[in-house]
């Protein structure tokens, strides 16, 4: 019998390891033990039962529970075979299914052929909700609870947001044998990685619409739950499980003084990243310029980025189609996106239409949207707060007046409106304004653009997209 293996605040400790086990461990002088991170339980458990070593494991809480799957539906083809394919897997990795295509019943199919102690993660509290009302559903008699938004339940079932997972993720990190995590790509950041770190979970399934990050660590999700297992895309599904749909990109042009203008503003910006050398093209670029805003010379630099900015995504000739496209869609309803809170407020002011942004307070939010379900608003404009995260499938009208050079933000807009209802055939208009940088913007979240294409004279990088 080997020494045991413990558990310490997130770590695999041993007091003496066996060699078949000591590339997983480093001695920590402190404690006087050898410590592996917790996420190596699963490797270190199969290769000292490959090696014969009968390992005493006092670090695992894991339970096994009796689930009754009451869930009287029929998986779509797709749906089998993520499960399918995630199995295959050794029951860990990522599948990429867009929006409206059932995640949610796939890990609940996961959790059923699975049922062992699971912990759900997702980024905010209207996912809480419907992860728990949907779970409640499908496991009526489990017992599931919830952490965050002011609950802190102890249950083998447990519905947690990304950030209350991270905070307690030292006591979470022996409990479950199965963790899901929905809208995986927000699980690489400083802050919530620690979940995947220290928790033991053998098993980890990961559900996205695109695992694409700004900052490039979505390569981070090998390690942290397990490769890309299954994908499919919108088009793959459109007709069958998603609704009909067609994508229509409608350009405008600014004005002659906007065109001056804008032309102007790129020229103090660009002059002023010349002669401080910083380019654009990346992350550390555009931390630089941050830096350099601190100068009179930077900061009028910075002004006039965001005033060229401001001029391509809120010139007065989208306001202008946005009114052509309400009116040829007189019944539909529609949801209006924009990159900024001052054009949802401007729209919601000139059109008379409701408004949600990050500052709407949550019951305010909640009754917006299921007015716009029962059909008592017909449009509702917002910012990024609707990107993820919120069922409302009958939309069948997106109009994009604005937003990231992130393809993750266009398939998640595109998908608001994806949920199948009879006779829905669904378009998302996409309207851009010529020659500014806005073109390279539209381009690159279709993923119609790549580095080192020719770029419009006016170029610079949108990367302050939300992780």
């Amino acid at each position: 019998m080997t020494a045991p293996l413990r558990l310490d605040r997130g770590t695999l400790v041993m007091r003496t390891v066996p060699n078949a086990l000591a590339s997983f461990f480093i001695w920590d002088a402190r404690s006087q033990n050898f410590r592996a991170p917790g996420r190596a339980y699963r490797e270190i458990v199969e290769t000292a039962r490959e090696k014969g070593l009968a390992l005493k494991d006092e670090a695992a809480g894991f339970l096994k529970l009796d689930l009754s799957f009451a869930k009287d539906q029929v998986p779509y083809p797709h749906q089998k075979e993520a499960l399918k394919a995630w199995k295959a897997a050794g029951r860990r990795g990522v599948a990429v299914l867009p929006t409206g295509a059932g995640k949610t019943l796939v890990a609940q199919l996961a959790m059923r052929d699975t049922p062992r102690s699971t912990l759900i993660c997702v980024p905010t509290l209207d996912l809480l909700q419907q992860w728990y009302s949907g779970l409640v559903a499908a496991f009526p008699d489990a017992n599931i609870g919830l952490l965050g938004g002011g609950s802190r339940d102890d249950t083998p079932i447990l519905v947690s947001t990304y950030d209350s997972a991270a905070i307690h993720a030292e006591d979470l990190a022996g409990k479950f044998a199965l963790i899901v995590f929905d809208e995986a790509h927000h699980l690489p950041s400083d802050f919530t990685r620690v979940i995947a770190e220290m928790s033991l979970a053998p098993y980890r399934l990961g559900l996205t619409a695109t695992p694409k990050r700004s900052d490039g660590r979505e390569r981070d999700l090998d390690d942290l739950i397990g490769p890309v297992v299954y994908q499919c895309a919108p088009e793959d599904l459109a007709g069958t499980t998603l609704a009909d749909y067609r994508e229509e990109v409608i350009r405008v042009k600014l004005s002659p003084n906007e065109q001056r203008r804008y032309d102007e503003c790129i020229r103090i910006r660009n002059d002023f990243l010349r002669r401080a050398n910083i380019k654009l093209g990346n992350l550390d670029g555009w931390k630089q310029f941050i830096m350099a805003s601190g100068t009179p010379q930077g900061r009028e630099a910075m002004l006039a980025h965001r005033e060229a900015r401001g001029l391509a995504y809120g010139t007065e000739g989208k306001l202008r189609v946005l009114e052509e496209l309400l009116a040829e869609h007189p019944q539909e309803r529609t949801l209006i996106f924009t990159d900024d809170n001052a054009t949802v407020y401007r729209i919601s002011r000139e059109f008379l239409i409701p408004a949600i942004t990050h500052q709407t307070p949550t019951r305010e939010r909640h009754s917006l949207l299921e007015r716009f379900r029962d059909g008592s608003y017909r449009i509702l404009v917002t910012s990024r707060v609707l990107n993820e995260g919120v069922d409302v499938p009958e939309a069948s009208v997106a109009i994009v007046l604005s937003g990231t050079a992130t393809e993750r933000e266009h398939i998640q807009r595109l998908g608001r409106i994806l949920r199948r209802t009879e006779g829905k055939r669904a378009v998302l208009y996409e309207v851009i304004t010529e020659n500014t940088s806005e073109e390279r913007v539209s381009q690159q979240r279709r993923g119609q653009w790549r580095p080192g294409q020719e770029q419009p004279d006016h170029f610079w990088e949108d990367l302050n997209a939300a992780h």
